[in-house]
């Protein structure tokens, strides 16, 4: 049976609603704290564990920079301590991270061997989870992914929404370029790569839907769909400033997890017409 840690988020509910509701231990920081070692040790000796997925993060990028400490403890202790459970008891582990570990500067999709330069507390501590599997981890998959949004939690796209319902006017940055990726294109490909990982060897793959949009482009694609009359108005990002610094370019290149896997992946249009669909 896998350990699904973080169930309760996106893509923790999509990877339930493929292997159904018995189909894996599912658990969030109420049940079990992956920032507690102990803990998660005592779970893996009363249970067969077959494989874990750490999709348990502290996401909220902006409040990561008044919140450090917690951020590390979940996106880089909590990594660390899952790497050395699935060691200890020799099953694979499949860790989720982001396109934030980049800086933006790149101008073409970036590679797995592409350098890595976070530029705030979230992308440096996600960074840190990535080399603490890395270091501890015997059977591993580290995925990056980026922009996920679902039918499930607050996500990009179900804010736009919203605003296309209540607002005329809806102004959205179109500097920052990347991929929308939908959570359950994510879950399938994971449920897809976990039976695959037989040999000992920990590897970095990149996971997005295909294509390359900007926050306007999704936005104007989401709320046009969804048949909404309010106009959509792009901005740069100076006009719309967070506490936390952006990459302003982070499309991911999915050729080795496509190559390796036999992976297809869907363009990320397709994922919003399912995702409009499922909320209506």
């Amino acid at each position: 049976m896998l350990l699904i840690t973080g169930a309760n988020g996106q893509l923790g509910l999509c990877l339930k609603d493929i292997l159904g509701p018995q189909g894996a231990f599912y658990t969030d920081a109420a049940d079990l704290d992956i920032t507690n070692y102990a803990a998660l040790d005592s779970f893996a000796a009363q249970h067969q564990l077959d494989g874990i997925v750490n999709c348990a993060a502290y996401t909220n990028v902006d409040k990561a920079e008044e919140e450090p400490l917690l951020a590390e403890q979940i996106n880089a202790l909590g990594p660390a301590n899952l790497a050395k459970l699935a060691a200890k008891y020799n099953i694979p582990l499949v860790h989720v991270s982001t396109d934030y570990v980049f800086d933006g500067c790149a101008h073409t999709p970036l590679t797995e061997a592409d350098s890595v330069r976070p530029l705030g507390v979230y992308g440096k501590t996600k960074r840190a989870g990535e080399e603490a599997v890395l270091k501890y981890a015997k059977t591993a998959v580290i995925l990056r992914t980026a922009w996920l949004y679902s039918p499930y939690g607050k996500n990009f796209v179900k804010t736009m929404l919203n605003l296309g319902k209540t607002k005329e006017e809806v102004r959205v940055v179109a500097d920052q370029i990347g991929t929308p990726t939908y959570a359950p294109h994510l879950a399938q490909a994971i449920v897809q790569i976990l039976p695959q990982l037989k040999e000992p060897g920990v590897r970095l793959f990149h996971f997005t839907d295909e294509g390359v949009a900007s926050w306007y482009d999704f936005a104007y694609y989401a709320i046009s769909r969804a048949g909404l009359k309010a106009r959509v108005l792009p901005i740069a990002t100076r006009e719309y400033p967070t506490k936390a610094v952006r990459p302003a370019f982070s499309v991911l290149d999915k050729s080795l997890v496509k190559k390796t896997f036999a992976i297809t992946i869907d363009h990320w249009t397709k994922g919003v017409d399912e995702c409009l669909k499922k909320l209506s």
